[in-house]
């Protein structure tokens, strides 16, 4: 890896890891707290929601943008600007008057988690080659459920001693806390490695990887494995609590469970990958994706523990699909790593955001809306991975 002057390969796995938290903490941290935003503003379910919508869509822009940035200044100068964007903008919605400024907060910070985000994908690229970035993919995707599990536990029990406010001021915390380990960074992208051209130019590199066929049709194959999840955010909190009657605290828990649960995704995929192929792995989570949509729409409903059951190979099927595309592009990249992991990163929350804006439609039964977008979502997979295999099969063969 790149020599580092104040980060050892063992902190620099730790750092990878944090900055890849900042998504689900982003998002995960206030879900607790949707409904009571929602009384205190005065707001519709779908004007709530739209802090989230919003921050992913915003999200998946802002790596597009920094990526090719990434690639021509490099990575330290990028990670820094957006650690101090984060963390002001996050600040900035502990303190907002009104659903709107709230919103508008949501957006600068999802600005600069794209920066952060963006930057933590092609460091592992950076520092680590071969079989280790495989390793490091899945130890960075298990570790990262620290996340999912911790932030609307935590977020629930500020609710306890604080208003929805204080969960805003904890990520600021956190934005601090990564603004911090980024000037401790020693550059890994040398100045010879670096895009020569123009930041205009350097935008056109995003033109090239999409135009890399292969590339997106895979990537958007398993891009739609994303969709449910992030439908599931949206509507959890209203489905726990003013569904099945939960209190706040008691929503994290079932949460924390099933983010819990992502963790043996990336296990399953290092084990998984050393017996199964690349296509038998991906016919695999095909069917079982099917299987886990029909299951819930039959028995999602008849208790919060039925529901959490349900849903928790979906979550699994995602922490495995993530990891596997990720090292499978990577390994095709060869120059231009932060453009690559913008693309990549911009199309899965891409989908991520068409999930979030399906659970904000006005289903009349929202267990019922996100077993159609489980269904819906794996068809769509199997139409798309029907028409990328081929290639690839064919490619494998030669």
């Amino acid at each position: 890896m790149t020599r580092q002057k104040y980060l050892s390969p063992k902190l620099m796995i730790v750092f990878i890891t944090f900055m890849n938290m900042f998504v689900p903490f982003s998002t995960d941290m206030y879900l607790p707290a949707l409904p009571e935003m929602g009384g205190y503003f005065s707001a519709e379910q779908s004007l709530v929601s739209l802090t989230l919508t919003a921050f992913f869509f915003v999200f998946a822009v802002a790596i597009v943008l920094f990526g090719p940035l990434s690639d021509k200044y490099g990575r330290r100068p990028v990670l820094i600007g957006g650690a101090l964007l984060y963390t002001g903008a996050s600040l900035g919605c502990a303190f907002a008057p009104n659903i709107y400024a709230l919103i508008v907060m949501r957006v600068a910070a999802a600005m600069g988690a794209g920066a952060i985000i963006t930057v933590s994908t092609a460091l592992i690229k950076d520092c680590f080659r071969g079989a280790i970035m495989k390793k490091i993919l899945a130890i960075t995707q298990a570790l990262g459920v620290i996340a999912p599990v911790t932030a609307p536990i935590v977020g629930g029990l500020l609710l306890t001693v604080t208003s929805w406010r204080g969960s805003f001021v904890f990520l600021a915390g956190l934005g601090l806390v990564n603004l911090a380990l980024a000037f401790l960074l020693t550059e890994t992208l040398p100045q010879d490695k670096r895009y020569q051209g123009s930041v205009i130019g350097s935008l056109t590199l995003l033109g090239e990887f999409c135009r890399r066929k292969s590339f997106m049709l895979l990537l958007m194959t398993f891009s739609f494995f994303s969709v449910p999840f992030m439908t599931y955010l949206s509507l959890s909190s209203f489905i726990y609590i003013d569904g099945f009657g939960l209190s706040a605290q008691e929503y994290s828990y079932f949460f924390a469970i099933n983010a819990a649960v992502s963790g043996l995704g990336p296990v399953l995929y290092l084990r998984l990958s050393r017996s199964l192929s690349r296509f038998a792995l991906t016919d695999l989570c095909m069917a079982a994706s099917g299987l886990v949509g029909i299951a819930m729409y039959n028995f999602g409903h008849i208790s919060a523990a039925m529901f959490l059951l349900c849903f928790i190979p979906c979550t699994v099927l995602g922490s495995i699909t993530r990891p596997f595309v990720m090292n499978w592009l990577l390994g095709e990249t060869k120059d231009h790593v932060g453009t690559a992991s913008a693309v990549i990163n911009f199309v899965q929350n891409l989908f991520a955001s068409l999930g979030m804006m399906l659970g904000s439609l006005p289903w009349n039964d929202y267990i019922d809306g996100l077993a159609t977008v489980m269904i819906g979502a794996t068809v769509m997979a199997f139409v798309m991975w029907q028409i990328t295999a081929p290639g690839f099969r064919k490619n494998a063969a030669l």
